[in-house]
């Protein structure tokens, strides 16, 4: 999937306003009453991008690696005309024809516990979930094989029917759902034996999720269509699938950066040494500088974690600790205290608080009468 960031060409830190400009630059450019047909794939990916980085929340998903789609959430963009939305004020009592058998399966929550060098290169995982499946011997009809649904004789097939009542404003007419059929205008003579008549069955499968390089802790990945079949043979869920990293007993992530401590002895911070440390990407070779001082970071380019929507990686951060030893023999010592004579180290000489230029300096040297 292409980087929404490159496709409007700003940065990652861009402002509302910004983002909007250069889409309304871009739209203008490669709209295909503009450019041609052949500029259609570019406009939607323009529009896709938008659509994404303009709603605070999408951004934050993107931004995070997840889906931009909210679990299990609706908006009104799901409203399918005027009569859906009717229904919502006003409930069932407009039922004009019969309600179908097979309604939307419900999302699926799960999680996935990863390592942090799996993090880093991405990964393919795979699980087992539980769920309901579309019935393998009715595939969704609810009937027996070789049967059908018959209509209701009760309401015709209409899924409705029609109920007088006397009130204090007269005699009135309202259409409510069928009871004996529940509203679907049919029902079922002879339920399939496997699944009841519910035209699922429960059952565990396994899926094969892919995990992106430079996922973060608690972000949620969204497999369109892989939740639980809906019954009746409706439509399945979607499947959210929320990752874990585990700790690692060596490296800590910092961004897309991966941070170590080393321990190393003063002799070696002082002349200069080689080791070896094994990362993500194998052993490999670490210089440290002499005159290395404590807390001094040595970098190693590319070799931390990668880069979400990107092919790059971020770099491995090496802090030196430099241990000094706590107990010398006689000799070890005359060696250190002749290092220190020829440096001129013999003595710690603190800076003295009325040499320094800090504000009681200042204030006390203004009192005197001194500049």
């Amino acid at each position: 999937m292409s980087d929404y960031y490159e496709v409007l060409g700003v940065s990652r830190d861009a402002s509302d306003d910004e983002i909007k400009k250069a889409y309304r630059k871009l739209a203008r450019k490669l709209h295909p009453d503009v450019a041609g047909a052949d500029s259609e794939d570019a406009f939607k990916e323009v529009t896709a991008a938008y659509q994404t980085l303009s709603d605070p929340e999408k951004r934050r998903r993107y931004d995070m690696g997840g889906d931009t789609a909210g679990f299990g959430g609706a908006g009104m963009g799901d409203f399918g005309g005027f009569s859906d939305i009717f229904e919502t004020f006003f409930g069932g009592a407009t039922q004009t024809g019969p309600v179908p058998r097979g309604r939307p399966g419900p999302d699926t929550l799960t999680s996935l516990t990863v390592s942090l060098d799996e993090v880093v290169a991405g990964c393919t995982k795979t699980l087992s979930i539980a769920t309901a499946v579309t019935c393998p011997t009715c595939h969704g009809s609810c009937c027996t094989p070789g049967t059908s649904p018959r209509t209701c004789d009760a309401c015709g097939g209409r899924g409705s029917v029609q109920r007088m009542a006397r009130s204090f404003f007269g005699q009135t007419i309202t259409t409510v759902p069928c009871t004996a059929c529940a509203g679907h205008g049919t029902i079922i003579p002879d339920p399939c034996a496997e699944c009841g008549g519910e035209g699922r069955v429960r059952t565990h499968v396994k899926k094969d999720i892919r995990v992106p390089a430079g996922i973060k802790e608690g972000v949620r990945l969204r497999m369109s269509g892989e939740g639980e079949a809906g019954p009746g043979g409706g439509p399945a869920g979607d499947l959210y699938i929320e990752v874990h990293v585990k700790a690692h007993p060596v490296f800590q992530r910092s961004g897309d950066d991966l941070v170590t401590t080393v321990r190393v002895p003063m002799t070696a911070a002082v002349l200069g040494e080689t080791f070896t440390l094994d990362t993500f990407d194998g052993v490999r070779e670490v210089s440290i500088p002499a005159g290395t001082q404590p807390g001094d970071v040595i970098t190693l380019r590319g070799l931390g974690v990668g880069v979400l929507h990107r092919d790059s990686r971020g770099d491995l951060r090496i802090r030196v600790e430099v241990v000094v030893p706590r107990n010398l023999d006689a000799n070890q010592r005359g060696l250190i205290e002749e290092f220190a004579r020829s440096r001129g180290d013999e003595r710690v000489e603190p800076k003295r608080s009325d040499e320094g230029d800090g504000v009681f300096s200042r204030l006390r040297n203004k009192f005197a009468g001194r500049a």
